[in-house]
């Protein structure tokens, strides 16, 4: 009775092959843009800028799909926003969130997440330390360009005080939380 109920099913990773071509960009994009929703949701709310996920999963991005995947991926998130897709924290969504106390720290996004792709993306101590100041860095990129339309609005002490230091924890946090999740998965990366 050989042969009879002994067909082979295929390991796992055959039967869930990659898409090929063209689609697989496209379906990493949206699952881009679907972390990047869900992380505005996930908010503290604080005034004038709410306490988000966006800015780890910005690093993520660009860490894990390069500088032009990763940007990418931000820009059509705000380009989404810009035509009324409430993706961005609270719900907020069009042109007026661009004017608003959060757009310094919006249009940094696609910068630091093409510059998140070029940090270091070998797997040793070495890159994970460069990879953690790097995110650090990109952090503080965030938080200055916030800082800066928010002094426009505001003031330079009361945007400092109000969208730079409560933020500071949090993205020392959010590098770090970064950095761990990279090293997790060290085959997805580079």
């Amino acid at each position: 009775m050989s042969g009879y109920n002994e067909r082979k099913t295929p390991p796992m990773s055959q039967t869930l092959a990659r898409p090929s071509g063209r689609l697989w960009p496209v379906l990493i994009a949206l699952g881009g843009i679907a972390a990047l929703t869900a992380s505005s949701y996930v908010a503290v709310p604080m005034y004038p800028v709410p306490m988000t996920l966006q800015t780890l999963v910005v690093l993520l991005l660009g860490a894990v799909l390069g500088p032009r995947g990763g940007s990418s991926a931000v820009l059509a998130w705000l380009a989404l926003s810009l035509m009324g897709a409430p993706v961005l924290a609270g719900g907020s969504t069009g042109p007026v969130a661009f004017a608003g106390p959060t757009a310094g720290y919006l249009l940094s996004f696609p910068f630091v997440a093409f510059l998140a792709g070029l940090l270091p993306r070998n797997h040793g101590i070495g890159g994970h330390v460069a990879r953690l100041a790097g995110f650090l860095g990109l952090h503080a990129v965030i938080l200055g360009a916030g800082w800066a339309w928010l002094a426009a609005m505001i003031g330079p002490k009361a945007a400092f005080v109000s969208g730079v230091a409560p933020f500071i924890v949090g993205s020392l946090l959010k590098s770090a939380l970064a950095t761990a999740i990279i090293a997790a998965f060290p085959r997805k990366v580079g």
